[in-house]
């Protein structure tokens, strides 16, 4: 009995020993260069018409406009953020925040239910690797046996004709990239200045768009799925994000085993339905067998379960023996989306969208910041009020242009501005200084708190609290 559960435990341990490394490094420490067929089926075609809609957007989403402004805008350097026409400041980091936790817990949520269709079916990693960067690789070098052979082969004019093509081309896709992921930090035409110009008017965006492309460069023509592999934190992440009713692309393990090639001497009705053909695994573009189970090499690309379609339809057996499901479902033939989890998740959702939602709808268009000049103490004028010099800082949300003017509140006084009338600029900002007098009177402390009103149009945009010093009584 003994020598059986050791048998057991042994055969437990071998079946696991997969997940002791990752598919695309050997136990040296070695890089695996992986090979993968080229796949083809009805979720392939699928993915590479979203794929299509996908680089549409992202090509084109810098040149996209609304009421003049890019529908996408993440300047850094100014640190100037525009979002489907809205700009952001600094000043609105708290909505950032918000905004980030909704998409970390969404993407817990998502992946909870659905596992790692993202990485399968929009990841910009994927989409270009797999749908661009392998498609010309597969017409220049042919399949997977074709590329093997070509990099096992001697440097001939063929090898170094076909080589030089596919670089080329690959640097020029990368350049391409590498010039609109510029222009979503820069704006398009100030991208287009710095193509246009000669570098030496612009080295800092000059380096920045090479540095770009050669980055994408090497990612797609060296690194590849490593990226996911290796970097990508993603993957890793799947051990408390997924349970056993998350949908991920499962193999039928229930109706798969005992795999094996069907003969005259070995019956069909003997074995499952995988007639381990090897097929699942010649296709996976990170080397990984499937029949494993759920693996962080797994970017569910969906590229396995059309392969193992196309084999079962041609030995007439049902489609679906690798499919996107559940353990749970595979194991009780029953779908369990709506878990305590998925309630509890979409709960947290929900009340971080709300708060998000309200501090949208109570933005200001203006956001004003006010601060006492400091290391300068009260002046008393000839005439007996009492000044205090402020610092103001004021940021326009708008696309148009804003005269401002500001008046005291909660004590009687007025407000006298350095320089000309307060006016911002359209999607800007104004600095500037100002002087507040208040008669002696009416100073009963040292240290009074005045409520400043910014008014715009003849509308209160914004309210500033701040300290007014005086000699107190």
């Amino acid at each position: 009995m003994a020598y059986v559960e050791l048998k057991s435990l042994e055969s437990e341990k071998q079946s696991e020993s997969f997940r002791d490394q990752i598919s695309t490094v050997d136990k040296k420490g070695n890089r695996i260069w992986i090979y993968p067929q080229k796949p083809k089926g009805n979720l392939h075609t699928a993915r590479a018409w979203f794929t299509v809609f996908l680089l549409t957007v992202f090509f084109a989403g810098p040149f996209v406009n609304i009421n003049g402004q890019p529908i996408l805008l993440l300047n850094i350097f100014e640190r100037k953020f525009i979002i489907f026409g809205l700009v952001f400041w600094p000043q609105d980091f708290h909505l950032f925040v918000l905004a980030t936790l909704a998409f970390v817990v969404f993407i817990l949520l998502f992946t909870a239910v659905f596992g790692r269709i993202w990485c399968g079916w929009a990841c910009p990693q994927t989409v270009f690797m797999e749908m661009v960067f392998r498609k010309i690789e597969y017409l220049i070098e042919g399949d997977s046996r074709q590329q093997r052979t070509l990099n096992q082969a001697p440097w001939t004019s063929d090898k170094v004709f076909k080589k030089t093509l596919k670089h080329s081309i690959f640097f020029l896709i990368a350049f391409l990239i590498g010039n609109t992921f510029m222009a979503y930090i820069v704006g398009s035409g100030a991208l287009i200045n710095i193509i246009t110009s000669p570098p030496w008017h612009h080295w800092a965006g000059f380096v920045a768009v090479v540095a770009f492309s050669g980055l994408f460069y090497w990612i797609f023509a060296s690194f590849r799925e490593q990226a996911c592999v290796l970097v990508c934190p993603y993957g890793r992440f799947q051990s408390v994000l997924l349970d056993p009713n998350s949908i991920v692309v499962a193999y039928d393990f229930k109706r798969g085993e005992p795999r094996g090639k069907f003969s005259k001497r070995r019956s069909r009705e003997s074995l499952g339905d995988c007639i381990d053909c090897n097929q699942c695994v010649e296709v996976c573009p990170t080397g990984i067998d499937i029949r494993n189970g759920t693996q962080l090499e797994c970017v569910n690309c969906t590229a396995c379960i059309d392969a193992c379609n196309n084999v079962m339809e041609k030995v007439n057996l049902p489609k679906g023996l690798i499919r996107y499901s559940s353990y749970n479902s595979i194991v009780e033939g029953k779908k369990h989306l709506l878990t305590p989890r998925f309630f509890g998740y979409s709960a947290i959702l929900a009340v971080i969208l709300l708060a998000l939602g309200l501090l949208f709808l109570n933005r200001s268009e203006i956001e004003t910041s006010i601060f006492r000049t400091p290391g300068i103490l009260f002046q008393e004028l000839p005439n007996g009020d009492i000044s205090n010099l402020y610092a103001v800082k004021i940021v326009n949300k708008t696309f148009t242009e804003l005269p401002v003017q500001l008046e005291l509140k909660n004590v009687p006084g007025k407000i006298r501005i350095i320089g000309s009338e307060l006016v911002v600029p359209a999607d800007g900002l104004t600095e500037t200084a100002f002087f507040v007098e208040i008669p002696r009177d009416l100073i009963t402390a040292s240290n009074t708190q005045l409520t400043i009103r910014v008014i715009s149009n003849g509308k209160e945009v914004d309210e500033v609290k701040t300290a007014f010093i005086g000699p107190g009584k």
